[in-house]
């Protein structure tokens, strides 16, 4: 959606670009940036919460193709074990055998030394607060952004307990007004549902042996009561209730935020798109995000 009276985006022009919390649906954002490279516009600042600080932070770093082979090559077991169970914590993982594999991804830099201006939100959840982090190691923001509580452990910098940006800032335009671009595109991961009314969501089978069943995905589905979609709807499992209802808080407050301060363009993801869990469908995920982004700046008339 693009403001009746915005100026056109032009090829080669720099732009400023949000990326919206939304778990695994936050991948689509890897097409997102795809889609925008091939069409030659210029990203010169990134501002992201949760899984959008994760891919703008790789992007920003020049190692988003690395990511994005690395994250093809893994399936839903291979993801499993990158989590590492924050046992008398105050959350399910801890998220440090994850960050480790990325650092070996990405390196470790510094964010003031990235070539693109970036900025990951999180909040402080004693002061109730929201934190832009623009200095400092790329992955201790990165882990602060991404920490949905309940989820994985509140990530300590500079003596502040900081958890998911997502919180307070679901699509953090206003983080991204620092930069001199000349636009601003954000990615909203709230949009209409790609399913017909009445349709059950496509999930990829299990894969590996017993279907990859564990006590992780045990836990994921725990609650879940089988049955028609209707039934579904209505009883949900504990991890889809609490997924939901995030998801709902944050619909609302990214609208919130692009009516307050709109955008020259949004690009939408469905809101169906996966399961805030469903890492393990990145190809599918991506795709999405390259169409999405296509369909946006075709009807933007770029």
């Amino acid at each position: 959606m693009t403001p009746p009276d915005a100026p056109k985006i032009r090829s080669g022009e720099k732009v400023a670009l949000v990326l919206g919390a939304g778990g695994a649906r936050g991948l689509a954002q890897i097409g997102v940036i795809e889609a925008l490279q091939a069409r030659d516009v210029e990203i010169v600042a990134i501002a992201g919460s949760s899984s959008g600080a994760l891919v703008g932070g790789l992007h920003a770093s020049g190692k988003l193709h690395e990511y994005r082979d690395w994250l093809l090559s893994l399936d839903r077991r291979a993801m499993i074990r990158l989590l590492d169970p924050g046992l008398g914590r105050s959350a399910l993982f801890e998220g440090t055998h994850l960050i480790e594999a990325l650092r070996e991804i990405a390196g470790s830099p510094k964010i003031e030394d990235l070539p693109i201006d970036f900025t990951a939100v999180a909040v402080d959840v004693m002061r109730q607060r929201e934190v832009w982090l623009r200095t400092g190691d790329m992955w201790d923001a990165i882990r602060a952004s991404f920490a949905i509580p309940g989820l994985f452990t509140p990530h300590v910098i500079h003596g502040r307990a900081l958890v998911d940006g997502g919180l307070l800032a679901p699509l953090p335009i206003a983080a991204t007004r620092l930069s001199d671009a000349h636009r601003l595109i954000a990615v909203d991961m709230h949009g209409w549902p790609a399913q017909p009314p009445g349709e059950p969501a496509n999930e990829a089978a299990p894969s590996g042996p017993s279907n990859g069943r564990s006590w992780l995905s045990s836990w994921l589905h725990w609650g879940a009561t089988p049955g028609t979609a209707d039934a579904a709807r209505t009883r949900l499992g504990f991890t889809d209730l609490m997924a939901r209802s995030l998801d709902t808080m944050q619909a609302q407050i990214a609208r919130v935020q692009m009516a307050l301060d709109p955008p020259e363009l949004v690009i939408r993801i469905p809101r169906d798109a996966c399961q805030f869990y469903e890492f393990w469908r990145a190809r599918e995920l991506i795709e999405i995000g390259h169409r999405e982004a296509d369909k946006a700046l075709d009807a933007a008339g770029y």
